[in-house]
C-alpha cells in the first residue's frame, strides 16, 4: 500500500494552474493509480486537506472527489499508540514531529505501507527509523 501526505493531494488537487512541482506529483500520484499497489489517504490527511476548505461547494467538491479517487484509511488504537512513540523518539533525538505527522507515519509503519511527500519533515523522520518514502 502507497500513503498520500496532506502535501501531495493538497498540490495534486490544487485547482488554479499548476506550477513544475505540483504538475510533477500530480504525474506521479498518477503513475501510482496505474500500478498494482492500492493508494490511500490517511483520514487525518483528509481531515487536513478539507480544514483548509472554507467555501461549502469547494469543500463537497473535494470531498467527493479524494472517497472516489482513494480509500481512506482510518487510524487505529495501534496507529495512535504508535504516533505517540514516534513523538517520543523524535523528541529524544531533537526532532520536533507535530501530532499529525505522527499519526501519518504511524498509519504508513504499521502498514508496512510507503508514504508519498514532498514534506521535509517526513524525511527527517525517515531517517530514525524504518519509515519508508517515496
Amino acid at each position: 500500500m502507497i500513503l498520500l501526505d496532506t502535501s501531495v493531494l493538497s498540490a495534486v488537487l490544487r485547482r488554479r494552474r499548476k506550477g513544475e512541482r505540483e504538475a510533477a506529483l500530480a504525474d506521479r500520484v498518477a503513475t501510482l493509480l496505474a500500478g498494482e499497489r492500492q493508494v490511500g489517504v490517511p483520514g487525518i490527511v483528509l481531515q487536513e486537506l478539507l480544514s483548509g476548505i472554507s467555501e461549502r461547494a469547494q469543500h463537497a467538491r473535494v470531498l467527493a472527489g479524494v472517497r472516489e479517487s482513494f480509500p481512506v484509511v482510518l487510524a487505529t488504537e495501534g496507529d495512535h499508540l504508535k504516533a505517540a512513540d514516534l513523538v517520543s523518539l523524535a523528541a529524544s533525538r531533537g526532532t520536533a514531529l507535530s501530532t499529525p505527522d505522527a499519526l501519518i507515519a504511524a498509519q504508513a509503519l504499521n502498514r508496512r505501507a510507503s508514504l508519498l511527500t514532498s514534506d521535509e519533515d517526513f524525511r527527517r523522520l525517515a531517517g530514525l527509523g524504518a519509515l519508508k518514502l517515496l
